[in-house]
C-alpha cells in the first residue's frame, strides 16, 4: 500500500493506537512519526481554548510558530513533544491529588486515588547470566494507610541459580485518563524542606509523633498513633538520640498485638505462613507534623537469650530490631502462655543526631 495512503490512515488514529501502530514493522513506525498527523493531535488536545491550563500570548504564538516550521522539525518530534507534555499533565494531577495530608500519618490521604489516575504498577526484571531477561508483572497488591504491599506468584519463574540480576520497576501508562483534564492550577512542585527557626535550647528534640502498623499478608496486628514524644540532650550517645515510645517501667503503655503473628503467602496452588515475621511501617512527624523519618521493612521477631535490664515478665522475651542510615528502631516483646498473645512491652527509636541536625538547623 502507498504510503500517501498509510498517512491518511493514520491521521484517524488516537495516540494510543498511532503508538500500537508504530510497533508492528520499521516502515510503520517511521510512518507513525509523521510531524503532520502529531501536531494536529498535540494541538487538539493541548489547545488553549480546551485545556484548563493558563497560556499567554507569547506561549500560543510559540505554538503558531511551531505549527507554520513543523516540516523544519525531525521525524517524531512532535510525538516526542506530545508524551512530554501528557507526563507533566500527569505529575501535576498527581501532585494535586496528594497534597492533602493525614495528621495522623503525615502522609497524603488520597494514595489510592493518586495510583487509580496514574495507573501506576510494578514489575520485577529478572535477568538470567546469559543475558536472557523477564517481565514479572505484579499478582496483588494491598493498600495500607502508609504503604504498599505488592505481591507476585507463579509457575514460570526462571530457576534462581541461573539469575545474575533482579531489577524492581514502577510502571505507569504514558496516558493517562484521556477525558480527565489537566487541573487548573498548572503543575505543583512540593517545596523542599528548609529548617524553621526556634530558640529553644532543645528544639528538635520534642514534640515528635509516631505512627506504627504491623501487618502481615493483609491482617494488621497493631496499629497505633504515639503523641508528645521527646527526649533530651542528655540522651545523645554514640551520635545517636534516643526515644523511648513505650516504657518498660509504665505496664499501662504496653500493648498486645491482635491475633497470630506471621507473614502470609501464596502461589497459584500452595499458600503458608511464615511465623513470628512481619511488615512494620512507621511514619515520625516533626513537631510541625512533617514527615522526619518514614519506614517499611520485613522484620523477625528474634528469642532473646536473656532479658534486658529491666521488669521480669513471666514469659518469653523476644527482640525486634531494625537500621537504615537515618536511624534505629529497637522492640521487645513478651509471649504470654496464658493468653496466647505477645505484648509490646519496650519500643525504642534511635534518631541520628546528623539528621536532626540538618532537618531543624541545630548544632547539638
Amino acid at each position: 500500500m502507498p504510503s500517501e495512503i498509510l498517512l491518511k490512515i493514520f491521521s484517524y488514529l488516537d495516540a494510543v493506537s498511532l503508538l500500537c501502530a508504530g510497533c508492528v514493522s520499521r516502515r510503520f513506525y517511521h510512518l507513525a512519526n509523521d510531524n503532520f498527523i502529531w501536531i494536529r493531535i498535540y494541538s487538539t488536545v493541548f489547545s488553549p481554548k480546551k485545556s484548563n491550563w493558563k497560556v499567554n500570548s507569547v506561549e500560543e504564538t510559540a505554538v503558531s510558530v511551531s505549527v507554520l516550521s513543523v516540516e523544519d522539525k525531525e521525524a517524531g518530534y512532535w510525538k516526542k513533544e506530545y508524551i512530554a507534555k501528557q507526563i507533566t499533565s500527569v505529575k501535576a494531577a498527581l501532585a494535586q491529588v496528594l497534597q492533602p495530608v493525614s495528621p495522623y500519618t503525615g502522609l497524603p490521604v488520597k494514595t489510592k486515588e493518586a495510583l487509580r489516575i496514574s495507573g501506576l504498577g510494578w514489575a520485577i526484571v529478572l535477568k538470567e547470566k546469559s543475558g536472557k531477561e523477564y517481565i514479572m508483572q505484579h499478582v496483588d497488591l494491598s493498600l495500607n494507610d502508609t504503604s504498599v504491599t505488592v505481591v507476585w506468584y507463579g509457575k514460570n519463574w526462571p530457576c534462581l541459580a541461573t539469575l545474575s540480576t533482579l531489577d524492581l520497576c514502577g510502571v505507569t501508562p504514558v496516558f493517562m485518563d484521556r477525558h480527565k483534564p489537566p487541573p487548573k492550577n498548572g503543575p505543583y512542585e512540593p517545596p523542599l524542606h528548609s529548617p524553621f527557626l526556634d530558640d529553644n535550647p532543645e528544639y528538635g528534640l520534642h514534640g515528635y509523633q509516631l505512627h506504627v502498623d504491623m501487618h502481615g499478608g493483609g491482617v494488621f496486628y497493631l496499629c497505633g498513633t504515639f503523641r508528645n514524644l521527646f527526649t533530651k540532650k542528655g540522651c545523645i550517645e554514640d551520635g545517636y538520640v534516643k526515644l523511648i515510645v513505650i516504657n518498660f517501667n509504665n505496664n499501662r503503655e504496653h500493648l498486645p498485638l491482635i491475633g497470630k503473628v506471621g507473614l502470609a503467602w501464596r502461589t497459584n496452588i500452595f499458600d503458608g505462613f511464615i511465623k513470628s515475621c512481619s511488615i512494620v511501617d512507621m511514619t515520625l512527624l516533626d513537631e510541625h507534623r512533617k514527615p522526619f523519618w518514614c519506614l517499611s521493612s520485613p522484620v523477625c521477631m528474634r528469642s532473646a537469650a536473656c532479658p534486658s535490664d529491666g521488669p521480669n515478665f513471666l514469659g518469653q522475651t523476644y527482640y525486634v530490631d531494625y537500621t537504615d542510615a537515618e536511624g534505629r528502631v529497637h522492640a521487645e516483646l513478651v509471649w504470654i502462655e496464658e493468653t496466647e498473645e505477645y505484648f509490646i512491652v519496650n519500643l525504642v527509636l534511635y534518631l541520628r543526631v546528623a539528621k536532626i541536625n540538618h532537618w531543624f538547623g541545630t548544632e547539638y
